[in-house]
């Protein structure tokens, strides 16, 4: 245990406790059904390319309109969240992640198919700004590097679910059966949310809202785009996040099913690992960064780094097939990818005051998504187009690292200067957190 000073509140901080953990577990429950109903086609790409008769190319346009939805919702809905508050735009979001599900699994064709894809998309793309932004009502700012992460530690076991259980569920029940009962866990989250969520502590109201006509949506934004630590936050969300989404999202199963000669049931065994090892990453980058603002770069780096190194050794990997143990490190280096783009958060939320967190969120989270959709598209083309050679289809997560390292490299001083110049500091170095 630490010996140093006792934690200390800042004025106008949240009171955290119990209440606040009650009430951010009901968003953090909307997002984690969000998970599983944004997973969901990692473990069934391979019935949907059977069921919808469709090439590889067409398989990976499921994710990549869900992802670019996914995307082009954020700042929409950032400042949805500054405007309108959490309680409302989870609701609409369950609403539609919900009715997206339900349309996946009657979907009789390929583009009714991908209209509820996008549906979900829309839907899920209201949640995690949204808990985020809660995380920031209710909890004392020194704990919102933690929250951040154990919120993505609680997505993550949303993909543990798919992963473990709809893939189970698919081979014992069939596809409709298994879509049409996931969808009822969104109708569960929905009512939770409109019966007990609220969006701030009393005694802690957010400023009155501008009107939200053309000029306030302008000035957000740009007001955000223009803090040199949001758009590092964005190039750090998008270098990091992508290759674990890309493999968890859709590659991962064909890659280690077509390309390594594994069991579906290996496969899907070491797509949970992935899981699993983002869900424990995530604590440890969360602790490191609650203690060690400066640790932020380096973390997101490093992981960076590993990433390529272990998925160059194994995609390269002379003969046919990785061995078991690369390809058991590969699934461990990709779980770190998640906590690594929360990292973006870190840089974006102390730039930012509280009444542009939402829209700031929302740029932030923009990067990782763009990346993730045009490497699902990339490497759907390159499948087709090479007749299905992961070597070169893989290969392409390089191009997009390499874009984001320099402009991480590019603007990393420039937000550092700006915290420290503007007294702009994160509080989480404002007040000691106990061992």
């Amino acid at each position: 245990m630490s010996s140093a000073a006792p934690t200390l509140s800042l004025p106008g901080d949240p009171p955290g406790g119990r209440r606040a953990v009650r009430i951010w577990g009901i968003g953090v429950a909307v997002y984690f059904v969000a998970i599983i109903f944004r997973t969901s086609l990692g473990v069934a790409g391979l019935d949907a390319a059977d069921r919808f008769d469709v090439n590889a190319s067409a398989l990976s346009t499921f994710s990549i309109l869900q992802l670019l939805v996914y995307a082009g919702m954020q700042i929409p809905v950032g400042l949805m969240v500054d405007r309108l508050g959490t309680k409302r735009v989870l609701s609409i979001g369950a609403v539609l992640f919900t009715l997206g599900q339900l349309g996946f699994a009657l979907s009789p064709s390929y583009g009714m198919a991908l209209a509820s894809r996008a549906l979900l998309g829309c839907g899920d793309a209201m949640t995690f700004i949204s808990v985020l932004r809660l995380g920031t009502r209710w909890f004392p700012a020194r704990r919102g590097p933690m929250i951040g992460q154990v919120a993505a530690l609680f997505g993550m076991a949303g993909n543990l679910v798919s992963t473990l259980f709809i893939a189970r569920a698919l081979h014992g029940f069939g596809w409709t059966t298994t879509f049409v009962g996931s969808s009822l866990a969104g109708v569960v989250v929905l009512v939770m949310t409109l019966l007990f969520l609220k969006d701030h502590p009393e005694g802690h109201e957010p400023p009155p809202a501008e009107h939200a006509g053309a000029a306030y949506v302008r000035k957000q934004i740009a007001a955000s785009w223009r803090e040199p630590g949001t758009r590092l936050g964005m190039w750090v969300h998008f270098t990091t996040q992508f290759p674990g989404m890309v493999f968890l999202l859709l590659w991962g199963m064909p890659f280690l099913v077509e390309a390594q000669g594994l069991s579906r049931g290996t496969a899907g065994e070491l797509l949970t690992l992935v899981v699993l090892s983002n869900m424990v990453v995530g604590l440890v980058y969360g602790q490191i960064i609650a203690r060690h603002h400066a640790a932020r770069a380096p973390l997101a780096l490093g992981t960076v780094a590993m990433t390529a190194l272990v998925w160059a050794s194994a995609i390269f990997c002379p003969g046919d097939h990785a061995p078991m143990w690369l390809l058991v490190t590969l699934c461990l280096v990709l779980g770190a990818c998640g906590p690594a783009s929360m990292i973006g958060f870190d840089f974006g939320r102390p730039a930012n005051p509280p009444e542009r967190q939402g829209t700031a969120s929302g740029i932030v989270n923009m990067g990782g998504f763009i990346a993730s959709m045009t490497t699902l598209f990339a490497v759907g083309v390159l499948l087709d187009a090479t007749g299905d050679n992961y070597r070169i289809a893989f290969a392409s997560i390089f191009v997009l690292e390499a874009i984001g390292v320099v402009q991480i490299l590019r603007l990393y001083a420039r937000a550092t200067h700006r915290e420290r110049d503007h007294h702009v500091v994160s509080r989480v170095e404002a007040v000691h957190v106990p061992v």
